[in-house]
């Protein structure tokens, strides 16, 4: 089969995500037969690096022989069965060894199905124990320039403008506190004493403060530091607000810790994980909480106290068996000293963006490295001229905007590294 024919095959019935239709009109879509380590194939192949980990999902490479094999190993044993008073093997693993790594006393673990549905579940379990505790706080708080996914209730406490502007009517009620400016001690503490202006004022009303901790991602990677969350968390406590941590993109190692909160040292009450908790292979999200917060809903049945919230496929026995594989290699493998080894060759590599003339900004935490550009006007559309400029030459990034990012798998060698950060610097050079 040739690439032709599926691109044919797809645009005659695919809506695709975060994408504008007509682009393809012109924009070759890109069929992907088969991919391996941190290398996509289409059916002619061409050849291109991963440099996204596809959308920051896949840690330890395509078609991982560990987690594919435990993959086939549990779905010839069991692959569903309802978590409603139900449980299996797969499941109760994955909990027992999530809050044996989790920061703090985050102790039970709820699941979702995807990182949108574990912002709900903890928006909805912070409101509910409020109110099992006698307090309605309709509100929420989170940073400017956030943003927590795209279901009704995650878009909601986001703060991005095109999406606020589009579903503004139908968004659940929240407000916005400043996000530290730049990576700065000073920043973060003057973000902080905003912080603390709005909790004197609302704080009776508000449920909890939702958080991307150190890199807002989809934010275009704005990076802070860590001194926020100390103050985050301290003023969280003393105005009894939650803390809700998101985690979906920043956790299992891509910071240079396994979670970004412990470089803070903080713990939030409510810890939100998807994305590389499977390493790229299946649907699957937690919310990991405390056992204070799981007292507030125990009780007799016709208390009616209890969580309502429920997934399908929630604690699916497939996805659950490729996030414990996951966590069996980074007990292996000592992930985490090695991603440091590797952000360090990033470090490097991204040097040269500096003396661009249109590059305003380098930046990186841990495996994340983001290169901001000047000078271009969203009618340049500069983020495509990179992306069809690598591709061509057997890279694949996708820059947000303005903003070219590297959030490579974590199993990328010294030499892919170097071809994907350097193919990208010609194609920003070129501009």
């Amino acid at each position: 089969m040739k690439n032709s024919e599926m691109i044919q095959r797809d645009l005659a019935h695919i809506w695709h995500p975060c994408t504008q239709m007509k682009d393809h009109e012109s924009l070759p879509l890109v069929p992907v037969k088969r991919a391996e380590g941190v290398w996509l194939e289409d059916f002619e192949g061409n050849r291109y690096i991963d440099g996204i980990s596809s959308w920051w999902v896949n840690l330890f490479g395509h078609a991982n022989p560990y987690i594919s094999a435990k993959l086939t190993e549990q779905a010839s044993t069991l692959e569903h069965v309802l978590l409603a008073g139900f449980t299996h093997e797969p499941a109760v693993t994955l909990a027992e060894r999530l809050c044996e790594i989790a920061p703090g006393d985050l102790n039970k673990v709820f699941f979702a199905d995807n990182g949108s549905s574990a912002v709900e579940v903890a928006l909805k379990m912070s409101y509910h124990a409020h109110l099992n505790n006698g307090k309605d706080r309709p509100l929420f708080l989170s940073l400017t320039n956030s943003y927590h996914g795209e279901t009704i209730g995650a878009l909601s406490v986001g703060d991005v403008e095109l999406y606020k502007k589009t579903y503004e009517q139908i968004l659940i009620r929240s407000v916005q506190t400043p996000v530290p400016k730049d990576r700065t001690y000073e920043a973060a503490e003057e973000a902080a004493e905003q912080l603390e202006n709005i909790l004197k004022t609302l704080s009776t009303r508000i449920s909890a403060l939702i958080v991307e901790p150190l890199v807002q991602c989809a934010g275009s990677m704005h990076m802070y530091h860590p001194h926020y969350l100390v103050r985050a968390r301290e003023l969280c406590k003393r105005y009894d607000i939650h803390l809700i941590a998101d985690e979906i993109a920043v956790g299992f190692g891509r910071t240079g810790t396994m979670f970004a909160c412990e470089q803070a040292g903080v713990s939030p009450d409510f810890l939100c994980l998807s994305k590389g908790l499977t390493g790229g292979y299946m649907p699957l999200a937690v919310v990991v909480t405390t056992d204070e917060m799981y007292k507030r809903f125990y009780c007799d049945y016709l208390e009616y106290k209890a969580f309502l919230h429920s997934h399908s496929y929630t604690g699916n026995p497939l996805g659950c068996s490729c996030a414990n594989a996951v966590l069996d290699i980074f007990e292996r493998d000592d992930v985490i000293v090695s991603n440091r080894e590797k952000a360090e060759w990033m470090h490097e590599m991204i040097k040269p963006f500096e003396t661009l003339s249109c590059v305003k900004e380098v930046r990186q935490t841990g495996m994340i490295a983001a290169v901001e550009l000047e000078g271009f006007a969203p009618k340049d559309r500069v983020n495509l001229e990179i992306f069809q400029y690598c591709l061509k030459r057997g890279v694949f990034v996708r820059p947000l905007g303005s903003v070219l990012y590297f959030m490579p798998p974590y199993i990328i060698s010294y030499e892919e590294m170097k071809q994907l950060i350097e193919t990208a610097y010609e194609a920003v050079k070129s501009l």
